[in-house]
């Protein structure tokens, strides 16, 4: 169990992105298929409505414009219902996707770690144009640094 390190997260740079559709705020389904030819940045949060999640949120929203003037979609995930995301989208004006992965697969799939072994973890991927890893961020005790560090690794990809 990692407290806060990133030593169990599963996923790496230059691995394959697990492939997903999920319920967004709007109970829409998304796929990652939905976003081929353009960077994503995936980041999965514990929880809608508690203060370091809404920091980091809120951080996206802020930047939003930023990643999609380079071609980069945003799109947060926790375990929270459609209609969770949906108040929490709407209360923080968030212009971007929030998924809810309920059963917890796809953080699994991801191999996303838990904090003290049961707060969910704080992690974000960025994913190139052709569904590979590029970089990965596990802090949960830094959630605005996600922002910087999605940016930074975009900027890398060129």
């Amino acid at each position: 169990m990692a407290l806060f390190g990133s030593s169990e997260t599963k996923i790496k740079a230059g691995d394959s992105a697990p492939r997903f559709t999920l319920p967004d705020q709007d109970g829409k389904q998304v796929s990652l298929a939905d976003f081929e030819g353009r960077v994503v940045v995936l980041y999965f949060y514990p929880k809608d409505e508690t203060p370091g999640c809404t920091k980091e949120s809120c951080a996206f929203r802020d930047a939003y414009q930023d990643f999609q003037d380079v071609g980069a979609e945003v799109i947060g995930v926790s375990s929270d219902s459609p209609e969770s995301h949906k108040k929490f989208a709407a209360h923080h004006r968030l212009p971007f996707r929030l998924l809810s992965d309920r059963d917890g697969k796809l953080r699994k799939a991801f191999g996303v770690p838990s904090t003290l072994g049961f707060l969910p973890g704080r992690v974000t991927f960025v994913i190139d144009r052709a569904g590979t890893v590029r970089h990965v961020f596990d802090s949960q005790l830094n959630p605005t640094k996600h922002v910087r560090e999605a940016k930074d690794a975009i900027e890398r990809l060129g």
